[in-house]
């Protein structure tokens, strides 16, 4: 973690001289927040798809739902180590204001499409971001167990999570 690596530590897994690293950041938290964005951005790209339908059907929130869901289960598959990253430091204190803006501008396309569905009545009726961390912890979750080798992250697992997280946020059926 941040606290617990120091500059030549890094230097000596990435096999350069701790200067060579001071020659590119003043320091452990500009180097972190360099990686967090590229990261984020690399994620934020990943989701771009998703959150941007091409036409009506694809725009309903259910079908942009499990699309968003894809892209994250392709980007955590493709791209572990980021994802890994991303997960360990979203919540550093050190993180400066330019990742938390990153962080935000990569979550308002799943906001809005939160906020569309709350809106037509489709998903809870609660701010965006509080359906957003129900799904995110799951999402999470489900990563995590694949990687200590609970269950496989098959198709089929992520599909079901997926509907279950989708019943988690939908709108109760009216009565």
């Amino acid at each position: 973690g941040f606290h617990g690596a120091a500059i030549p530590d890094i230097a000596e897994r990435a096999g350069v001289a701790p200067e060579t690293i001071y020659s590119h950041f003043d320091g452990k938290v500009t180097l972190v927040n360099e990686l967090y964005r590229r990261a984020k951005r690399a994620l934020g790209e990943a989701l771009a798809a998703a959150t941007a339908p091409d036409d009506e059907a694809a725009a309903a929130p259910r079908a942009q739902f499990a699309r968003t869901w894809a892209a994250l289960v392709d980007f955590a598959r493709a791209q572990p180590r980021a994802f890994a990253f991303l997960e360990l430091h979203h919540h550093g204190d050190y993180l400066d204001a330019d990742s938390r803006a990153l962080e935000l501008a990569v979550l308002a396309p799943i906001a809005a499409l939160l906020e569309r569905g709350r809106r037509l009545g489709v998903t809870k009726d609660l701010p965006p971001h509080a359906l957003i961390v129900t799904v995110w912890g799951a999402f999470v979750g489900m990563i995590k167990a694949t990687r200590l080798g609970y269950f496989e992250l098959t198709d089929e697992v992520c599909a079901q999570v997926e509907a279950t997280c989708w019943d988690a946020i939908r709108a109760p059926a009216p009565a």
